[in-house]
């Protein structure tokens, strides 16, 4: 039975995590991880449900307070599938349960890599953050994900999804419809910009 830790956050393959644990519960998880050297899961409490999550490997105790609270690094490793989720497990504060590894199927096109490469630079300079974000021509879907306004609902629906193409497709559609309103709203802050300059003039007399 695996360790499971459920937050109501949703946590990717490859993201660097920094966790603060102070609840006795997890304050047991961890040491038992430590202890066999073990993974766990995070799985993402979103629609009031435990489904999806991400198994999670502690990478270093940063520091343990005299009270047994904990700073923790750690990383996600593979998407997962809770198929049975047990709170408590027998003999433990916290939960467990039974996880599948999610496929991921990395099938995503050149053609896909590149039209996602466009448009988060796009959206970047939208936010004028173009002079600041180095964008990788590696970036995958999963280590951008946190980055373009998804919200916590969409983020969950991305994790779910075990082909690299469906990911992409779908951070494009929603790309393709942020950045026209953000564009709308820079036209929007420019008029006002302009129209600031005439606040002082007497109507016109004619």
């Amino acid at each position: 039975m695996v360790p499971l830790f459920p937050l109501k956050i949703v946590v990717f393959p490859d993201e660097a995590l920094n966790l603060h644990i102070f609840e006795p519960r997890y304050k047991q998880l961890i040491n038992d991880c430590l202890d066999n050297k073990s993974t766990f899961v995070i799985p993402a409490f979103i629609h009031q449900t435990i489904e999806f999550g991400t198994e999670v490997r502690i990478k270093k105790v940063n520091k343990v307070y005299n009270d047994g609270r904990m700073d923790l690094s750690t990383v996600g490793l593979r998407a997962v599938k809770v198929r049975e989720f047990v709170n408590p497990q027998e003999g433990k504060l916290y939960a467990g349960g039974q996880v599948d590894v999610l496929d991921n199927v990395l099938d995503a096109s050149d053609l896909q890599k590149k039209t996602l490469l466009d448009l988060i630079k796009d959206l970047f300079a939208k936010i004028n953050l173009d002079l600041n974000v180095v964008i990788s021509n590696n970036i995958t879907s999963f280590n951008i994900a946190h980055k373009i306004g998804l919200s916590l609902k969409q983020e969950y629906k991305l994790l779910s999804m075990m082909r690299d193409s469906d990911r992409h497709d779908f951070i494009i559609s929603h790309l393709n419809e942020a950045i026209p309103i953000l564009q709308q709203i820079n036209e929007a802050k420019e008029r006002v910009k302009m129209n600031g300059h005439f606040r002082h003039f007497d109507p016109l007399d004619f």
